[in-house]
Parts: structure tokens; sequence; C-alpha cells
């Protein structure tokens, strides 16, 4: 399971963001004439605080990130806002006081510099003084190697990382590199560091395999002599460099509150202008042919693998087996109206109140019935990894032919290639496309639809 304890705390960096806008407005009110200071003035300089603070990484601190780089950050989101701030007046306020406006932006970036860099000095000696917000590290590699960053952990307890055991590789690798997966498990290890140096290809392949089979986050300790293909992300402990395996966009909170409000909106405009009369006529057909619940309930595996009931209209007859067997052609347990439900895709439309309440969003990997994950996880490679991120009701995969019933281990496995692909380059424009694409193969008709 994910760590709740992240890189950073959820709720800093909106936070962040609203003390941010509130003092740029509230400087402009003070400081701006009225001539100056207007309801367009206000809804432009918030725009344009959030579209330069996206394009720079103003709000991209962590606690690895130097001070110098938080300063240079602030130095250029100054330069640009003052800009922008100079655009606006300059086009709708006659002649504007130049000196008004420097003195305006000034006195509001000095004021966010003064909280931006207290909030970083303040969570540093949080995690000092109380050890909040940490993470459980293991180190695995040579200990020459290694012991740099090992230093680097117990000297600089502010970032907030716990190291809890060196694994080292000049003994058996094979026995340890086993051992620390068994430790990792039992002692719920967050983050996993390993020296690529002392590892051949086939054991960091398997790393790689237990750490997105388990939800774990990896990171290694280059060599700098060799050449890596894959397309990593490198950051700096200190002066150490660490390359991460991934980088999922979604991990940002900026993207999660863009991704979450798309799926509030999507799913209250379904549930108001469709579901609120679809859901009595297709009621009265699915009691009518027969006796049983007309919503269907099912346990699936969300976010972080935790277990939620997936809402979908009835389309089978009540058995003991819905929970077991996967619909399968011309299966008999699916009754007329639940024929035409599952050809259309109309019995997946409960799922909105699911991406409503938070559990799914609107595009995501598909969940699976609980005992399939088990089956697949234990099966095939990194079918964990969907769990990074929320379940959909649509996505990748299935818009790319690979819906319905796993025929085969091709089937999951694509699918699961596809979900990754999704999680690592996901995008709002992404996410549109794809509800586009289903929407488009639900009225074409779709083979494996049944």
């Amino acid at each position: 399971m994910k760590s709740k304890t992240g890189r950073y705390s959820a709720y800093i960096r909106p936070f962040s963001y609203v003390l941010d806008l509130a003092i740029i407005n509230l400087f402009a009110f003070l400081t701006l004439s009225e001539r100056f200071y207007s309801l367009y003035f206000a809804v432009f300089i918030s725009a344009s605080w959030i579209i330069i603070s996206l394009n720079i990484g103003f709000y991209e601190v962590y606690r690895f990130t130097k001070v110098v780089a938080i300063g240079n950050r602030i130095l250029k989101q100054f330069a640009l806002f003052t800009l922008v701030c100079f655009a606006f007046l300059g086009m709708y306020v006659k002649d504007p006081n130049p000196q008004d406006t420097i003195k305006y932006t000034v006195s509001a970036i000095l004021l966010i510099a003064l909280f931006k860099i207290s909030i970083y000095y303040f969570l540093r000696k949080y995690r000092t003084l109380y050890g909040g917000n940490y993470r459980k590290v293991v180190i695995l590699g040579s200990p020459k190697r290694v012991a740099q960053l090992a230093t680097f952990f117990d000297e600089n307890l502010d970032y907030g990382y716990k190291l809890v055991k060196n694994f080292s590789t000049e003994t058996d690798k094979k026995a340890v590199i086993e051992a620390c997966y068994k430790f990792v498990k039992e002692e719920k290890v967050d983050e996993i560091y390993v020296s690529l140096f002392d590892l051949n290809n086939t054991q960091v392949n398997d790393l790689i395999n237990f750490a997105d089979n388990n939800l774990k986050i990896l990171k290694f300790l280059p060599d700098n002599k060799e050449f890596f293909a894959r397309n990593l992300k490198l950051d700096y402990y200190g002066y150490i460099p660490v390359l991460s395996l991934r980088s999922i966009p979604l991990d940002d909170v900026i993207n999660q509150l863009i991704k979450r409000a798309f799926d509030i909106v999507f799913s209250l405009i379904i549930i108001v202008f469709v579901l609120s009369w679809l859901i009595p006529i297709l009621a009265y057909f699915i009691k009518k042919e027969s006796k049983g619940p007309v919503f269907f309930m099912q346990m699936r595996n969300g976010l972080n693998y935790k277990e939620f009931n997936c809402y979908k209209f009835r389309s089978m007859t009540p058995n003991e087996d819905a929970d077991i067997e996967q619909v399968s052609k011309n299966d008999p347990r699916i009754t007329k109206i639940g024929r035409f439900m599952r050809k259309t895709s109309i019995d997946e439309l409960p799922q909105f109140f699911n991406v409503f309440l938070g559990e799914m969003s609107v595009v995501g990997p598909r969940p699976h019935m609980v005992s399939h994950t088990e089956m697949y996880a234990a099966k095939v490679d990194k079918f964990m990894v969907r769990h990074f991120i929320k379940p959909g009701i649509t996505g990748l995969a299935q818009t790319n032919g690979f819906r319905g019933e796993v025929e085969n281990d091709q089937d999951i496995i694509y699918r699961v290639k596809y979900d990754i692909f999704y999680m690592e380059n996901w995008s709002l424009l992404l996410d549109i496309k794809i509800v586009f694409m289903t929407l488009f193969n639900a009225i074409k008709g779709e083979a494996k639809a049944y």
C-alpha cells in the first residue's frame, strides 16, 4: 500500500495558491488607486499569476529543493508578473503611474516570498523536532557506494527521510535482495534507493517489478559512467544525484484539482441531465423482466488498492457467480434489457455516482473484481501500478479495443500497458479525447460490448 506520508502535505500547495492570490488581490486593492483597480484587473492578475506559476514551477518545492532554487523561482515570478501588470495597465488605464505598479508588485511579492520561505523552514523544523511528514526508506547497494546517501539521510533529518535499514550487496546478492523485499513489505517501507552499479540488468528489472507490484517508490543512485536510455527524472539531494523511476503527473496537487474539477462537473451533468430521467425508465424494464434490485453493486479495487462498491445497472438475473465469473459472449445470465444496456454501455452510467463521491474518475484504468485483481496481480507484471491513480469509467485501453472480457493473457497485458502509458502521460486534453473516443465507440458499437 502506498503510504499517506507524501513528499509534501496534500494541503500545503492548495493553501499556498489561495494565500498568494489573496495577497496579490489585497495589495492591489490597498496600493492602487480606484481608477487602476477593478474587477477585471483582479480576475486578470489572478489568472496571470496561476498561468505564470504553472509554467515556471513556482510551487514545485519539495523537501530536497534548495533555498537558492526557491529564490530563483520567486525572482522569475516577480519579473513576469510585473510585466503582465504593466501590460494590462498600459492597455486599459490612461496615464498609468509606473511607480504605483512597481510599489504594488514589490510589496506583494516580498510578503509572498516571506510566507513561502517561512513555510519551507517551518516544515524542516517540524520534521526535525516532531518527526512528522517523514518517509521510511531503505538503501540497497555496496556500503562504499551508498555511504554518502546514508550519511545524508542521517544528518539531514529536516528532509523527512527515515533510513530504517541498509542492505549490503557485498555478500550473497540474491539472498540480500530477497531479504530487502521481505523487509520492505513487513515494515511498510515507502521508498527504496538502489545503487545501479552493484546490480545487473536482471536484478534491476526484478526490483522495478517488485516496486510496481507492491506500490513502492523506487529510486536509483546512478553510476556517472552509465548511459540510461529510459527517461528517468533526476533530482539532487544536496549534491547527490538520485533518479526516480517514473514521474506521475497526477501526483501534482494542481493536476489532481484540475482532474477532480473535471470529474465533478462531468458527473453532475450526467447525473442531473441523464440519470435523473433514465433511472426510472430503466428501473421499470429491469424489474419487469426479472426480480431483483435495479442497481448491481460489486466490490472493486481503487486508488492505493482500496476497495469500494462499484455501481452498475443490473444487467443479469441475480446469481451467486456474479462476483467470480466474468461475463462472456452469449452469457445466459444476461437479460434482454441487460444485453441492450451492455451493448450501449448504459449499464456503466451509475458509476458517475462513484465519480461524484471521489471513488472513481471519468477516465482512468478500469477497476476489476477483487478476486480478479488478486489473480492478475499474481501473474501479470506491473498490474498493481494501475492503482497509483483512481480507476475510471472509461480508459485509454478501452478506447483501443481492450474492454470487456479478458479472453487471454495478451488482453490483460496490453490493458496494463495502456493504463501505465495513460498514468505517465496524463493531461486534461487526453481525458477529453478519451471521452469523445468512448462516445464514438458506443455509437458505432463494439465487438466486445456484451
